[in-house]
């Protein structure tokens, strides 16, 4: 099917915070000479569509969420199972505003994009010979949902609903032909990524007490909404605890009043029986996380349309005491629907715990890209997803997502190869929130996608921009030919970054043409890869020249970060990875064996420890219940990863970040030592390497690739310790053990000793 050129609009008025424009219908109704029927659909920015009265929509916030100057995505769909042959259809639609119009707020300038606009449908629906496109003689009405916003959340009236409107023999006489819009200017492509969904878990509330909300204290730089419909609101209600902090939407269930106003304020904190949501910080108050339905009186059910929330608590204001029960409201989990491929556990709950916080934390954080927070930002920022990259693909099926959402930061690359710091984006973060350690989200994410999944194809439609950034970088060099022209390592324990962002720049992007060289080996391209391995080899000389002691083999500044990154990405020769693994273990031991890192040390300083043959101190400095450390984390009472380790009392930042989750790579690959295609060249191969931590009695993991499934599992026994690997006998296998020798072979095998 060629996809349709025109676009169609019910109004060029488009919602504000100021002024609410409801999300539209449209209807198109047509006789069908046969019952193979197909649909090709695109709204900006959301969509959801009906036939004959049935939702068929793929999932929530269809089709994708994009830049549409870069990207316009549409949907396909086979209608033949609804189609009435010989009678009367009809097609029914409802926009939302999604990346098309953001109302802003925020400092991304969203509402500032060039185009912002009127949510636009665009279809092409073919029926035996006939083709039906959208144009003006498309019906349009105004839907209950009269206010909507990825970020802030949505405003529903019952009362306004149209019973009918999308059944065959509604009367739209009354309605409005649709008007036509001007078409995005974005590549138009069928959507490849998994589609979001409700992974089937739902939550009642643990506790429903009596509560309120806290003073709301918004940024400087967002201004302050008075909405006169809200001004009898009050700020009193009752919260709802679900006991885990997650991301998805509401169903409401409710026996209302008509015109009475429920407001549901989502959180992630709750403080003395009040609801805190200062961590929403960039929009004005009555549109962090809310949503406000209208009952039209009687039974009503709602669940939310084009947005989702991250949270736990839920002050709902607005009900009676005797409407606050259990049934009131269910927290439906979604996330993209990327599956399970990889696991693990232990006898330690603690660190069961922890590997649970953080697998939530990622699927919180990957609505169709992996995002930062599902609460505050919801963006795709590259270096969050990066540091992510290779853990979410031990553990999810994440590849084609990780796929479409390339194309995207491919599509917001430079001429000069500069990046910016999240995608989509309307133009924001090219000058700030960028730089190598966050750019490196295109060569990381193919990379591993390749290690782990074989797809070939991800490095195939890269390779181009990959060159085109190493070119960039490489020409940002300073007279050391070293480099700093980005953020660091980002959200530092204690809050001061101690490495310098000369080093970590400089690391980053020698490690970048160190994976890209290997990336143009695969594809064959010998240019290029004599480029990258040129430009590696000059980042390593010039940071072993003015970043490494000598004397001490101390990198940067001596930091942790700074040593780990070092041993980690091989900046120290074979013969000076001793002393500098020495130099990290001391340091660590200096600072009574916490852990004194920021993001991007966090994602290297365990594995480093492994290497080094320090696996209990890395298991201690994660599970320890003081603080610093993961396992204190657990006693403050997070059920997903913070953005910043800090006290509870020091910090309102986010709740719910993944980037600070990839101990669930070192559960798996160090502890349970389950390490897939460890050489990057035979994805039939693994190295059984597991850590036999003393304080634990056994450890597991499993990994499913196109051969199967791979398990691993070690246990003391009375007599020392028992490993088994299941694997299929295609999988070919070496096991070392730990008096250094090996077993190798294939398939299944159990040893003792």
């Amino acid at each position: 099917m060629e996809f349709p050129k025109q676009f169609i609009c019910a109004s060029e008025e488009f919602s504000s915070y100021q002024k609410f424009v409801p999300a539209p219908y449209f209807r198109k109704t047509f006789f069908a000479d046969t019952d193979k029927c197909r649909l090709l659909v695109s709204g900006l920015g959301f969509y959801r569509v009906w036939i004959n009265g049935k939702e068929i929509t793929k999932g929530l916030l269809a089709p994708y969420i994009s830049n549409p100057d870069d990207i316009v995505y549409f949907d396909e769909y086979d209608l033949s199972p609804y189609i009435r042959a010989a009678e009367k259809n009809v097609l029914g639609f409802q926009l939302g505003n999604g990346m098309q119009n953001a109302p802003g707020g925020s400092i991304w300038d969203f509402d500032k994009a060039g185009f912002r606009s009127s949510p636009k449908l665009s279809f092409l629906l073919e029926t035996g010979k006939e083709k039906i496109v959208s144009d003006s003689s498309v019906k349009t009405a105004p839907s209950p949902l009269y206010f909507d916003d990825l970020r802030a959340g949505v405003r529903y009236d019952a009362r306004n609903e149209i019973p009918g409107w999308n059944l065959p023999d509604f009367n739209d006489e009354n309605w409005k032909n649709a008007l036509l819009s001007e078409p995005p200017k974005g590549e138009k492509r069928i959507c490849e990524a998994e589609s979001v969904l409700p992974t089937g878990e739902e939550l009642k509330a643990k506790e429903i007490r009596r509560g309120r909300l806290c003073d709301y204290i918004p940024r400087d730089d967002v201004p302050e909404i008075t909405v006169p419909e809200d001004k009898n609101d009050g700020r009193e209600g009752f919260l709802y605890d679900f006991g885990k902090n997650n991301a998805g939407i509401i169903r409401l269930k409710i026996n209302g009043r008509a015109g009475q106003r429920v407001i549901m304020q989502f959180g992630e904190l709750a403080k003395n029986g009040e609801l805190d949501y200062n961590n929403t910080e960039f929009y004005p108050d009555g549109f962090a996380q809310r949503d406000v339905y209208i009952c039209k009186g009687g039974e009503e059910v709602f669940e939310p349309p084009f947005t989702y929330h991250g949270f736990r608590y839920c002050l709902v204001m607005g009900i009676d005491e005797w409407q606050a029960t259990d049934d009131l409201l269910t927290f439906i989990i979604c996330t993209s629907a990327t599956g399970t491929v990889g696991h693990f556990s232990c006898s330690d709950e603690t660190a069961n715990t922890l590997y649970e916080m953080c697998d939530r934390s990622d699927r919180s954080n990957f609505y169709y890209f992996p995002t930062d927070c599902p609460h505050r930002e919801k963006n795709g920022w590259t270096g969050d997803a990066a540091l992510s990259s290779e853990h979410m693909l031990m553990t999810m099926r994440v590849g084609r997502s990780y796929m479409e959402w390339l194309r995207n930061i491919r599509a917001a690359q430079r001429e000069d190869g500069s990046l910016p710091g999240i995608i989509p984006t309307a133009g924001w973060g090219y000058e700030w929130g960028n730089g190598p350690a966050w750019d490196c989200a295109l060569i990381f994410i193919p990379y591993f996608t390749y290690i782990y999944t074989g797809n070939k194809a991800i490095l195939e439609e890269n390779a181009a921009a990959i060159l085109k950034y190493l070119r960039y970088a490489a020409g940002k060099r300073n007279k050391n030919g070293l480099l700093a022209y980005g953020l660091g390592d980002w959200c530092p324990i204690g809050g001061e970054e101690k490495s310098t962002l000369e080093f970590t720049d400089s690391v980053t992007v020698m490690s970048c043409a160190q994976k890209s060289a290997f990336i143009f080996d695969i594809l064959g391209l010998k240019e290029e890869k004599a480029y990258a391995e040129t430009l590696y080899g000059e980042m390593r000389n010039a940071i072993r020249s003015s970043l490494i002691a000598p004397e001490t083999l101390a990198a940067d500044t001596g930091c942790q970060t700074s040593q780990a990154m070092a041993l980690y990405y091989g900046v120290f020769n074979s013969d000076e990875k001793e002393k500098a693994e020495k130099y990290l273990i001391n340091i660590i031991h200096k600072n009574d064996d916490f852990l004194d890192v920021g993001i991007l040390g966090a994602r290297v300083i365990f594995h480093a420890l492994s290497e080094a043959g320090e696996s209990e101190l890395a298991y201690k400095m994660i599970t320890r219940k003081e603080f610093p450390s993961y396992g204190a984390l657990i006693g403050f009472g997070d059920t997903t990863l913070p953005e910043w380790f800090s006290l509870p009392e020091e910090t309102q930042h986010s709740h719910n970040h993944h980037m600070y989750c990839d101990i669930k790579n070192w559960f798996i690959s160090a502890v349970a030592g389950l390490r897939f295609n460890p050489a990057g060249r035979d994805r039939k191969k693994v190295l059984i390497k597991p850590a036999f931590i003393k304080s634990l009695t056994f450890a597991e993991a499993d990994y499913i690739c196109e051969e199967g499934k791979i398990s691993v599992r070690w246990e003391r026994t009375e007599s020392g310790i028992s490993l088994t690997l299941t694997a299929p006998e295609s999988i070919s296998y070496e096991i070392a053990l730990p008096d250094g020798s090996t077993e190798t072979g294939t398939g299944c095998k159990k040893v003792s000793f």
